[in-house]
């Protein structure tokens, strides 16, 4: 069996859920494409190809391997992108949730199924239909959980919009004892450079009490304030339009001071060592033209 335990993002991992690469199927078309950045890589040729992006994954999986991390791998189904870990379910504490995700991405929860076997039953959930959350919008921290949302009028229209209001209500009813915190984002259809699809996109924390912030993926500054006010501005990093762009701030900590980092993050990587932590950097830049990184790609079951 598995206990489950997470409480933050960045306590020691013992065991998670990392995403494959293999078998990822055709380059989707302009009208299959999910975000803008998958959209203008379709429209430029551009779009990564399967072998890269297993050699990107096989990195990460090294990484966990020097650290004696257990990590799972998704069974395969043929033709499906089964990177993204991270949408499909998440842990809080000691409950494994099933995401209400795209349904046309619900056979990606299938190929898990084994891992979720190993958990005690009781402890699985799923919320109701009308509840859309996501994992990468989902962000732990100790007594507090971040929610990323989008509350436009014009929620039904965005396929970029991914948890809803139902869903920040599902988490605090069920998380009574949690300060639940939501995030209004920027979303776009057409300009990567100005979507957070996920929380994750535009936040993390990292360390103890560090984070990384992009302050315009927030659709109110109150909401942005609210975390400057959290973490203390002298303890945020603050990314810029590209670097966001580029998913700087969708690192993945293995501990409080060891983070997967992207190799081309120079200026990130750099505040992190000059910070105290150790940065294994790893290439993952033909992955990051899907607008998701390192911890879209990975889903944390335990944690010290």
């Amino acid at each position: 069996m598995l206990k489950l335990n997470v409480k933050n993002e960045t306590s020691r991992l013992r065991a998670v859920v990392l995403g494959t690469a293999v078998s990822n199927g055709p380059t989707p078309t302009v009208e299959e494409a999910y975000d803008p950045k998958s959209l203008e890589h379709i429209k430029a040729g551009t779009y990564p190809v399967e072998a890269d992006m297993v050699k990107e994954m096989e990195a990460v999986a090294e990484v966990f391997k020097k650290y004696d991390v257990e990590v799972f791998r998704p069974e395969l189904i043929a033709d499906c992108n089964q990177i993204f870990a991270r949408d499909i379910a998440f842990v809080i504490d000691d409950i494994f949730v099933k995401a209400n995700i795209l349904p046309n991405r619900e056979e990606e929860l299938d190929a898990i199924q084994y891992v979720i076997d190993k958990i005690d039953a009781s402890k699985v959930i799923r919320p109701p239909e009308e509840v859309h959350i996501e994992g990468g919008d989902v962000m732990l921290w100790n007594d507090h959980i971040f929610i990323g949302t989008y509350k436009g009028s014009d929620y039904k229209s965005y396929i970029t919009a991914r948890t809803n209001m139902e869903g920040v209500q599902w988490v605090k009813d069920h998380f009574p004892n949690k300060t639940v915190k939501e995030f209004d984002l920027v979303k776009s259809k057409l300009e990567p450079r100005d979507n957070a699809l996920h929380l994750d996109c535009c936040f993390q924390p990292v360390g103890i009490n560090k984070g990384i912030i992009y302050k315009s993926g927030f659709r109110e500054e109150s909401d942005y304030m609210y975390l400057v006010d959290l973490f203390g501005k002298d303890n945020l990093f603050h990314i810029t339009r590209e670097e966001m762009y580029h998913m700087n701030s969708n690192v993945f900590s293995i501990a409080e001071d060891v983070v997967i980092s992207e190799r081309n993050f120079t200026r990130l990587n750099t505040w992190l060592r000059d910070n105290g932590f150790t940065v294994e950097e790893v290439p993952y830049a033909e992955i990051a033209k899907q607008e998701g990184l390192l911890r879209c790609s990975t889903l944390p079951l335990i944690r010290d």
